[in-house]
């Protein structure tokens, strides 16, 4: 039986699409996601997809279903992704501290994950985040909490540190169960699609025998960066939509990376993703108007019928191996 990964990828609001494949996945399933797969690693937002759907509840199932997390994205984005009049002068407007205080973020994570452990999750899961005092790569295992007070830390705190997306929150202090403090920002400044550290986790824990990886993405960058428009732009100009590049950067070439490793090993099937090119709707990872949460859910939709066989496909066999 294969060992079976599922990747989410990094992408602030547009989490709304791999959350809603994951709702069709778990409905042709008829099983939670945390049933469906041996390991779960998700960055940035694919981390609260990731963390959601193994938060265990007070009889040891699942506390939430796919679908209560597209319910987040609708009801708690505007938040998340709000600030007041006085603290965008206060910062101007993003360029003297983080563009959203996470105050918002804050309430909503430990709104949903309360008092809940790395070590308390349904099965493995996997969050990168990058250390900036150590200045190196910071990767969360529940696994390794079971193990060790040294890298347990509140599902919230995780969280927080998972999506502390450079320029848009600030970096996130967090303390393990041992009491160490950490510095972390978003593992996607080297991990946006996180599928080759989910397979070298499973190389490291003598399971990649046979690897299925299932990798959601949250949509393809399509706005273009036109030479006459950046050829001149300095630190200030660049600040943020350098942050979109390195995201973005890494994507197709790690998709690229799982599917020769796949073919390498004479499973071809081995891999598969889920994505869809950005058109029609704001690529900004913030954006969590009306208009654009609306664009991304038809998005996602149009995604489902494209791939539904696939998707059909996959469920089986997910079904059947676990």
């Amino acid at each position: 039986m294969p060992y079976r990964i599922l990747s989410i990828d990094g992408g602030g609001i547009r989490g709304l699409i791999p959350a809603i494949v994951l709702r069709e996945l778990e409905g042709l399933s008829g099983r939670r996601t945390h049933e469906l797969f041996d390991l779960v690693v998700g960055t940035s937002t694919g981390a609260l997809l990731g963390l959601g759907l193994t938060t265990p509840d007070p009889e040891g199932g699942a506390r939430y279903a796919a679908d209560d997390l597209v319910s987040l994205y609708r009801d708690s984005g505007p938040y998340i992704f709000s600030r007041s009049l006085t603290y965008r002068a206060r910062s101007v407007n993003g360029l003297t501290n983080a563009k959203y205080p996470a105050s918002g973020l804050e309430r909503t994570l430990e709104r949903y994950f309360g008092d809940a452990r790395l070590a308390d999750l349904l099965g493995d899961v996997l969050v990168p985040a990058y250390e900036t005092e150590l200045r190196e790569p910071f990767l969360l295992r529940s696994r390794r909490a079971r193990s060790s007070a040294s890298y347990d830390f509140a599902l919230r705190d995780a969280a927080r540190a998972a999506t502390a997306a450079p320029t848009f929150f600030q970096a996130a202090r967090v303390s393990a169960a041992d009491g160490r403090r950490w510095s972390l920002i978003d593992g996607g400044v080297f991990a946006n699609n996180p599928t080759m550290v989910g397979i070298v986790e499973a190389i490291a824990a003598d399971d990649a025998d046979d690897v299925l990886s299932v990798s959601l993405g949250t949509g393809d960058l399509t706005r273009p960066l036109r030479y006459e428009r950046i050829r001149s732009w300095g630190l200030l100009r660049w600040a943020r939509p350098l942050i979109d590049v390195v995201f973005d950067a890494g994507m197709s070439t790690v998709d690229f990376q799982a599917q020769q490793l796949a073919r390498a090993a004479g499973r071809p099937e081995g891999h598969v993703r889920f994505d869809v090119r950005l058109s029609g709707v704001s690529d900004d990872i913030d954006d969590a108007g009306a208009a654009n949460l609306r664009a991304l859910e038809e998005l996602a939709d149009r995604l489902l019928q494209e791939r539904a066989g696939d998707l059909e496909r996959l469920a089986e066999l997910l079904d059947r191996q676990g």
